[in-house]
């Protein structure tokens, strides 16, 4: 029988300053949530209730079976601030509208003709490199997946500005855990650097992505990409009008940086996990000279490309992109033999899921081996989960592990990446799992056979 009494959880005197040590350490903070109150474990935080769910079944029911009981947590509901009411952030019909408009530039012809403008600008940034050279390779994922999504979302050459939306991007994330705090809308008026910086980040960003919509109303016509599909709408409950500049902005910032982040930072742990690993990187080398010779992949080769595909499936598991998922209740929501009132945040999160050793034996290793078939069957739906699920799962998935594929194969062709010494690996955890220092590496040139 269900109970009104919250969940068990640690009690802080403060609770204001709760999103502060949530903020800190979330990484080592949630998991040990778990191990001390179990599946169903419950804070206070800023005047708000958050619930960790981490069975997999109580997963499932929140993301697809009861999502309707469900909106978007406290996380992306400041991150209207940058995405505005796009695909991420919208709710309800709303949101099924806006999917089913955009869902056409990732169906499986569409992502076919993406395949070589992945493999073009992996080609352009391993080109790039010379043999002992010193680079970060985080900052090199993110211009080359800022690359692909410019050119097969917007039909733009976004490179040159690849720097400009790094720093922009990463100005509006350090100020993410401040703008969580219940008196954020306050501290936004004072002049505080770190909000100032994010403020003027999402003005740079905005100029972008306006300026790609006023190119395009300058010169318009059907490119086959995601951005004319968009102009080109008429929706039909609204009297068949056409999108308006700032409702075509919201939805193309949203796929311009979500379709790059989080495939950058896929990429980017996998090659720190390649370069701890030399027997991985061995077989990645030897799967890559034995599939594609010195040709560049396509998209037929990635069936055969099966352990680079167990290797990035284990790096997701050990750095899912989307560490964290919130949904807040609308109506009553039992779970655990708890009933939680309305407005509760439930949180679940693929970091925690995915470091359970009731899934995942030995589950801070570096396993790519496990992903064999058997075990994929053995799983509980939901134990791993890096795009999310239900109505809301990522709609970019298909694309990102076609990138994930032909990218890490491309590069894996000519280099070996090896981590420079004592250069410190912090995962930092803001809307996405990032690198906080970058990720120094040196670039070894290797030949067609190792």
């Amino acid at each position: 029988m269900a109970t009104t009494a919250w969940p068990p959880g640690p009690a802080f005197g403060v609770r204001s300053l709760l999103p502060i040590a949530i903020g800190r350490d979330p990484l080592n903070l949630l998991p040990a949530l778990r191990r001390t109150y179990g599946d169903v474990a419950h804070l206070r935080a800023a005047g708000e209730h958050l619930v960790l769910l981490s069975n997999p079944q109580d997963v499932k029911d929140v993301l697809m079976t009861n999502q309707r009981n469900f909106r978007k947590g406290r996380g992306l509901e400041r991150a209207r601030k940058l995405l505005g009411n796009g695909l991420l952030t919208s709710e309800g019909e709303t949101h099924l509208r806006q999917r089913r408009l955009i869902q056409p530039a990732f169906h499986r012809e569409r992502i076919a003709s993406y395949a070589s403008a992945m493999t073009e600008y992996a080609d352009r940034v391993r080109s790039r490199w010379t043999n002992g050279a010193r680079i970060d390779a985080a900052e090199e994922m993110m211009r080359l997946t800022l690359g692909v999504v410019g050119r097969t979302l917007f039909d733009t050459d976004v490179e040159s500005q690849a720097r400009d939306v790094g720093q922009a991007l990463t100005d509006v994330l350090d100020s993410f855990w401040t703008t969580m705090l219940p008196f954020a809308d306050t501290l936004e008026k004072l002049p505080i650097p770190q909000l100032a910086r994010g403020r003027e980040a999402r003005a740079r960003l905005d100029a972008i992505v306006y300026g790609f919509i006023a190119e395009r109303r300058r010169n318009p016509g059907d490119r086959g990409d995601l951005l004319s599909m968009l102009l080109m709408a008429q929706d039909e409950e609204q009297g068949g009008k056409g999108m308006t500049d700032a409702q075509v902005r919201d939805e193309a910032m949203t796929i311009f940086l979500a379709g790059h982040e989080t495939t950058a930072n896929a990429l980017a742990w996998t090659w720190y996990l390649l370069s701890g690993s030399p027997d991985a990187e061995r077989q990645v080398h030897d799967e890559v000279d034995r599939v594609l010779g010195d040709r560049l992949p396509t998209l037929a080769d990635i069936p055969n490309l099966r352990y680079v595909e167990q290797v990035i499936t284990e790096a997701m598991r050990l750095y899912p992109p989307a560490w964290i998922i919130g949904r807040r209740a609308i109506n009553e929501y039992t779970v655990g033999g708890y009933t939680l009132p309305p407005r509760t945040i439930v949180l679940v999160s693929p970091w925690v899921m995915h470091r359970d050793e009731r899934f995942f034996p030995e589950p801070d290793h570096f396993r790519p081996e496990r992903w064999t078939p058997e075990f994929r069957a053995s799983l509980p739906q939901f134990a791993y989960f890096p795009f999310g699920g239900g109505a809301r799962r990522c709609i970019g998935e298909s694309f990102a592990w076609t990138e994930l594929l032909l990218v890490a194969a491309t590069i894996a062709q000519q280099w070996r990446l090896r981590l420079v010494p004592e250069h410190p690996v912090v995962p930092q955890p803001v809307v996405t799992l990032r690198l906080k220092h970058g990720l120094k590496m040196t670039a070894e040139r290797r030949g067609l056979q190792s």
